[in-house]
């Protein structure tokens, strides 16, 4: 493995939505001593079919060794990268957080709004709020966060998808690109 060409990279598997199909997708990981970084799994549009989204560090002779492993297995249907600049990509993180006094509470709702997070439980001691981002804005938030105290903290993995094209028929169109910004969402 070539350590300067390691980065995160981000696949997309399709794969029969059925038992044991994500236990032999991460034991063909395991197999060849590739750690999952983030591991994000549910059914699309099809209920027999699962998304499975990885994330996993290596380069690109490894990803390629893995997107052919995967390839092989009965169960999976499709192997794709997402390559960052031709892909979406967002993660949910809740916080609860220390807050004890109407003042900490009002701090907090401001870092909230700041960060287009939901407040989604309020108590007397603690707020909870959901992000929804990239990994940098969730170490952002969080970081701000630690000053009053993180009572816990859960992150989903990263969800992914590729932009731009869609398929209609036989016939692949370009959908209008324009950005929204890395901090919509």
């Amino acid at each position: 493995m070539n350590e300067a060409n390691v980065t995160r990279r981000t696949l997309s598997v399709l794969v029969e939505n059925a038992a044991g199909v994500l236990s032999q997708v991460s034991r063909l990981f395991s197999r060849k001593g590739y750690n999952i970084e983030s591991l994000a799994v549910g059914t699309t549009d099809d209920p027999a079919v699962s998304r499975i989204t990885i994330e996993v560090w290596a380069d690109k002779p490894m990803i390629e060794q893995i997107m052919n492993q995967l390839r092989k297995q009965f169960s999976v249907y499709s192997v794709q990268e997402l390559l960052p600049e031709r892909s979406i990509r967002r993660e949910l993180v809740m916080f609860k957080v220390r807050a004890e006094t109407p003042d900490i509470r009002n701090e907090i709702i401001q870092i909230a709004n700041i960060f287009r997070a939901s407040i989604i439980d309020v108590s007397l001691k603690s707020l909870t709020l959901a992000l929804i981002g990239d990994e940098t804005k969730a170490d952002a938030m969080q970081k701000l966060l630690e000053a009053f105290g993180i009572l816990e903290l859960v992150r989903t993995g990263m969800v992914a998808l590729e932009r731009g094209a869609y398929t209609i028929g036989d016939e692949t169109k370009e959908q209008t690109e324009f950005n929204l910004g890395k901090n919509f969402l």
